[in-house]
Formats: structure tokens, sequence, C-alpha cells
């Protein structure tokens, strides 16, 4: 079953602690004070878009610890990726990181991953709208579908009985239905991180620059899409006082206010900031920073 020709639908039955739909992002509008935003773990979207034939950068739905149940109102074909986790169709286990049909009436669940944070389920044809459960319409905005947190833009965080609309196939389905499963080390502990000093690396003293790389840091519950907030039993001290005059922010960035403790910038942070930010992760590292959750230990490595 292919499912073309079909406006493939998905209701939304149990949106789990926090899933939004999540695309390419909205590269390029920085100075309109408008983030990247899209999906925070950029691979495990594309995997999933992939296996259903989409555009790598289509919207799809980004899970936060599963929980997620979607009925198909037609038929529809879609792929699960991100972290291993359990996947079912009426019940019964359907895998993920493959190509699952799915026929009119068919619930799918998304469980919670035993590692890693967030799950990606693609829909042959993308999200195309959001028709909310209270009757709005929600098309893209600035070129994207993407729910951003932090400025509002995109759908809001998807409800029980909100309508997922398809847009038309991109192109055929290619052979594989099959993509190898993500590297599980990525989220097992410690998960370690690269990263390169500064650009503000100067405002810390010896001692903190060493501390950073050196020691192991904790996730706090305080986490979302727009940063991880990590925990140690020192802060980095300064050595100047003040702070610097705002400035662009990068995902990856370690930003680290007055107590020292770091945060990591994700997918939805802000376009500047005031506080100093002693190093970047690596652009190779993000996915695996973004499946970082409540608990987990990560080590920083300096790698230029």
């Amino acid at each position: 079953m292919s499912g073309d020709g079909f406006a493939g639908r998905l209701e939304v039955l149990e949106p789990g602690p926090m899933t939004t739909v999540q695309d390419g992002g909205r590269p390029g509008r920085g100075a309109l004070g408008v983030g990247l935003s899209g999906a925070a773990d950029r691979g495990a979207l594309a995997a999933a878009n992939r296996l259903v034939g989409n555009d790598e950068r289509a919207a799809a739905l980004e899970t936060t610890l599963g929980g997620l149940a979607v009925r198909a109102r037609r038929a529809a074909i879609v792929a699960v990726t991100g972290p291993v986790t359990a996947v079912g169709v009426d019940g019964a286990p359907a895998g993920s990181h493959c190509r699952i049909p799915l026929r009119a009436g068919q619930v799918l669940s998304v469980d919670a991953p035993p590692r890693g944070l967030r799950n990606y389920l693609a829909v042959r044809g993308g999200v195309a709208e959001v028709h909310g459960a209270d009757g709005a319409a929600h098309r893209p905005e600035l070129g994207s579908l993407a729910t951003d947190v932090l400025s509002g833009l995109g759908p809001p965080v998807l409800r029980a009985g909100d309508v997922l609309v398809t847009g038309p196939a991109a192109a055929p389905l290619p052979a594989a239905d099959l993509i190898p499963p993500d590297d599980v080390s990525a989220h097992t502990a410690p998960v370690r991180l690269p990263v390169v000093w500064g650009p503000r690396d100067d405002w810390f003293t010896a001692d903190a620059r060493r501390l950073l790389v050196t020691r192991a840091w904790t996730v706090t519950p305080d986490t979302d899409r727009v940063g991880a907030r990590l925990h140690g039993p020192d802060g980095l001290r300064r050595a100047r006082d003040g702070e610097p005059p705002s400035e662009p922010m990068v995902t990856g960035a370690l930003q680290v206010p007055s107590d020292g403790l770091p945060v990591l910038f994700l997918a939805d942070h802000p376009v500047t900031g005031g506080y100093p930010v002693i190093a970047v992760v690596r652009r190779a590292a993000l996915d695996a920073a973004a499946q970082l959750r409540p608990g987990d230990r990560v080590v920083f490595r300096a790698a230029g």
C-alpha cells in the first residue's frame, strides 16, 4: 500500500508530555529577531523523512519522552526515528527505524525511549497544516511550520484532537524500508560532547576553563527546547566583573550566567544573549546534545 492519492491525515489522540511539529526551521531570519528553531535532532528528522520519501527538511512530529498516540484518518505511511523505542500499531509491535503503513482507523503509538529524549514521526507527504482542536488552522510562517517555543511562532504544542494534514508525496518511496537505528552510545552516560573555546572564554579563569572540560556536568529538570541547564558542585568563576554587551547566539553555545552554571543552548535558543559564552559544542555533536535528558551526565572535551 503506497498511500499515494490520499491526503493522509493523522488525529492526535494522546500528545504525550510534549509533542511539537518540527522541520528544517527558519534559517537566515536572525536580523528579524527570529531564531532557526526546527528539529532539535536534525539527523533523526532527516532519517525519518528519507524513509517515507519526503524532503529531509519536511515537517514531522518531535516527541519528548514519548507518550504519543495518533489515529490515521486516511491511509498513510509513517516512520519513527531517534533513539530506539517501542512503536505500536493497534497495540501490536511495529518497530522503529522502519517504514510503517497505516490503514484508515489504525492507531500508532510511540513510547518513551529507554535512553535519549526525542523521537521523530514522519508521515509521507510531510505535515502541511495543523488543524487545532479549537478550530484554528496553522500553516507555515516565514517558510516553516516549526513550533518555536521561545518566540511563539508555529502551531502550539500539540493537544488531543488536533489533526495533521499532509501534503502531496514529494518523491517515490526509496528502495530501503529500514535504516540502522541511532548509535545508542550517544545516549549513555556520560555523554561526551566536543567543544571549541570562545568567543568569551577570556572572561573566565584558567581554573574555570579546566573545570569545564575535566568534570562531569548533570542535566537538570529545568531543560527544554531552549536549552539544557547543567549542574555541578562548583560554578565557573569569571576573570572579570560585569557582563559583556548582548551578542548573537548559536545552537550549542555554552552560556554562563552569574551563578557560574552553564546553559547549553538548543534549537529554540534566543538570537542574542548578554552572558558570556565560554565554548560552543561542535556542529557534528548537536544531535547528541539534543537527546540529553534530565539526570544525564555530560563531559565536554576541547576539540580546538
